[in-house]
């Protein structure tokens, strides 16, 4: 990941496994915001543009796999990384399904962290390459033919969206 895309969301209730994760993200290079549950993780979510996002999926409020749908409902298209003790087949398998795009099993390697989070950054700046434009604080999505403005989304009608595409 580079520049700009080297912004991570971490998404953890646990506040020494929260303050491990930031500790050593932000040793490495990475601008680190932190939510501690998923109400936050929906508000920062939708507020700024991350690289990727790892999320737990037991948090207090809001569990991961609903602010993942959530998120991804509201057209956040960012790479998921879950981060869970959950770690039998059937709780990867539906929280890959649910969205996540990758899933790490506590307790876990942090070197091998770092590597998923690279995958996953790279995977994400060459999507977000080839399908968002974006002039200014405007984005338009090609793919889910959506535009927002300060993270807001602007409904648009088909032939507005393409004359905005063509513009």
């Amino acid at each position: 990941m580079t520049g700009a895309h080297r912004r991570i969301l971490v998404v953890e209730d646990d506040p020494e496994t929260a303050d491990q994760l930031v500790e050593e993200l932000t040793t490495s290079g990475y601008d680190v915001d932190l939510a501690a549950n998923g109400r936050e993780a929906l508000s920062q979510g939708a507020a700024r543009d991350y690289a990727v996002i790892t999320i737990d999926r037991m948090l207090p409020d809001i569990d991961g796999i609903t602010v993942m749908r959530q998120m991804r409902d509201g057209g956040i298209a960012v790479p998921f990384l879950i981060i869970s003790a959950l770690g039998e087949i059937d709780d990867r398998v539906r929280g890959l399904r649910a969205g996540g795009d990758d899933y790490l099993v506590k307790p876990f390697s942090f070197v091998e962290l770092l590597a998923r989070l690279e995958a996953l950054g790279r995977r994400s700046e060459t999507v977000a390459k080839e399908t968002i434009l974006r002039v200014g604080d405007l984005a338009i999505d090609l793919i889910s033919r959506t535009a927002s403005r300060h993270g807001r989304k602007i409904p648009l009608l088909p032939k507005e969206f393409q004359l905005l595409e063509y513009l």
